[in-house]
């Protein structure tokens, strides 16, 4: 996935492989699927809704550079005050995530990859929001686009 404007590229970042990790068999992944769900949920309107006053932002800035004075100026800062508290919101919703054992790897478009071990070597369960559930695996370097369905 490429990154998303507006949102923090650390929810992109693939996990330290030399910490110990949480793996899930499929089972345990669906288990979790309810909290993971609802934490996701948060996570995917408060990422879009940054994403997009994040890139209104831009424009209007972009717009107001010719000025000297800027009569929004004020509220310009206020506006990116907000963005930076609640860019740490996702932050926040991207660590429940990986308390639990899971990664984000979308803010916007919610998908959660669980680490899991297939025939010996280390695998992602992998999951988006509106799935019922964990149905997709994909190899580590695979990433979303070489999701293949589970099968065992």
């Amino acid at each position: 996935m490429g990154e998303e404007k507006g949102v923090p590229s650390s929810v992109h970042s693939a996990h330290d492989r030399s910490a110990a990790v949480r793996t899930f068999t499929v089972r345990e992944a669906n288990a979790a699927l309810p909290l993971v769900r609802a934490i996701v949920t948060d996570l995917v309107q408060l990422g879009r809704d940054v994403a997009q006053r994040r890139q209104r932002l831009l424009s209007v800035a972009r717009t107001n550079r010719r000025r000297a004075k800027d009569p929004y100026e004020e509220e310009l800062a206020q506006m990116e005050r907000e963005l930076e508290a609640d860019s740490r919101r996702i932050m926040e919703y991207v660590d429940e995530l990986r308390q639990l054992g899971v990664e984000a790897k979308s803010a916007t478009d919610g998908i959660v990859d669980f680490p899991s071990i297939r025939n010996g070597r280390m695998i992602y369960l992998c999951w988006q929001l509106g799935e019922p559930e964990v149905a997709y695996w994909h190899e580590c370097d695979a990433g979303y686009r070489g999701r293949q369905r589970i099968d065992w």
